[in-house]
């Protein structure tokens, strides 16, 4: 063999042998502390169980999967900063952010960078229906799919005629509740009240005697709905309850996780709340909440299994593309079905999840699925 063919047989190889040691970055942004870490830390455990997965079959294209990960705390500003450590970090893609309001000012630094988020909980329809972010995708539904639900369960199972609608004035609760508000309208359910909730409170008892005050009924064809998270929802129910006001509470995913069971107690019991459908009877979905349990020692949340098909659809895109290449992954996100946890999926072309949607489900005294 000719000296110059065996200098480059040896380069070829050498190359071959450092883009096999340079891992693929994956971020993975989510609230890890505060009050919502609760719905944060199970997402970002699912990415490491699905990435452990992965690079024990072999990794991606011949790359092993480097998880980079950041704490937003739900926060807007610390959301942001977290994004440009992802773009410093240059990682290709990022799972995550959680919360409605952290994502939307995340997007625009990752949109200028060209790097893909896929969320495993940020529900709020703007994000993907305004069009202003081709590089976001979600694997759950969105808002209006969770409001619609909410309302016809509510009309039409629990014959609510009167309602009040709360919410904590963020991106994610108060968009949820607007869309509650004109579900309501739409169906003739008087609104009697609808109003802001100032996060972090110490308590709710001006708020609760105003609810008090504006009910002259008891409880009979009367719901309170509240768009937000779980720490307001267990104070405003709690208070609720001390002041003898029985009527039914209605929230969405926000609220359905063992945070608001443990805080509220016995004053939950009864609470309804839309989240994510169950699918615990696929079987890949079995198999990586008993994976989730063993290694970590505790029941998967309430995003968990999104997290993991967030994973599993952008690996899945990168493989299929064989590289990194922004409008070569965008568009496999949006042509190619994956099999998850959630079951078959893929993205529509505003990047909402299809394969995927919400059910109801009651405190009784833990979180079950309500048969309408």
């Amino acid at each position: 063999m000719k000296k110059w063919l065996v200098t480059m047989l040896g380069i070829t190889l050498m190359s071959a042998l450092v883009w096999a040691q340079t891992p693929l970055k994956i971020g993975v942004v989510g609230p890890y502390s505060g009050d919502l870490a609760g719905y944060g830390i199970p997402v970002k455990n699912a990415a490491i169980l699905a990435v452990e997965n992965i690079n024990a079959a072999g990794g991606v294209n011949g790359q092993k999967i480097e998880l980079v990960m950041e704490d937003d705390v739900c926060e807007p500003n610390t959301a942001i900063n977290a994004a440009k450590k992802m773009v410093s970090e240059k990682v290709v893609a990022v799972i995550g952010h959680l919360c409605s309001g952290a994502t939307e000012a995340a997007l625009p630094t990752y949109k200028e960078s060209g790097i893909i988020l896929v969320s495993a909980a940020s529900t709020n329809p703007s994000l993907t229906l305004d069009g202003k972010y081709p590089n976001f995708f979600r694997t759950i539904a969105h808002d209006a799919a969770q409001a619609n639900l909410q309302v016809d369960f509510a009309v039409n199972t629990l014959k609510v005629k009167q309602a009040i609608v709360l919410h904590d004035k963020g991106a994610y609760g108060k968009g949820l509740a607007e869309l509650v508000k004109a579900g309501l309208e739409a169906k003739k359910v008087k609104i009697e009240m609808f109003e802001g909730v100032t996060p972090g409170a110490v308590d709710y008892s001006a708020l609760v005697a105003k609810i008090k005050a504006t009910f002259k009924t008891k409880s009979k064809g009367v719901a309170i709905f509240f768009g937000g998270y779980h720490p307001e929802a267990s104070k405003i129910v709690s208070e609720a309850r001390k002041k003898k006001i029985n009527a039914p509470f209605i929230s969405g995913d926000g609220v359905k996780d063992p945070s608001f069971l443990k805080i509220a107690g016995e004053d939950a019991l009864g609470y309804y709340a839309s989240a994510p459908t169950d699918t615990s009877q696929i079987k890949m979905a079995g198999d990586v909440s008993g994976l989730y349990k063993s290694k970590f020692s505790a029941d998967p949340g309430t995003f968990t299994l999104q997290g993991y098909a967030a994973l599993q659809a952008l690996v899945n895109a990168i493989r299929k593309t064989g590289g990194q290449d922004y409008n070569a992954l965008v568009k496999a996100l949006k042509s190619e079905e994956v099999e998850t946890p959630l079951g078959k999926i893929r993205f529509d072309d505003h990047g909402d999840i299809i394969g995927a949607g919400f059910a109801m489900y009651q405190v009784a005294p833990a979180f079950v699925p309500v048969q309408n």
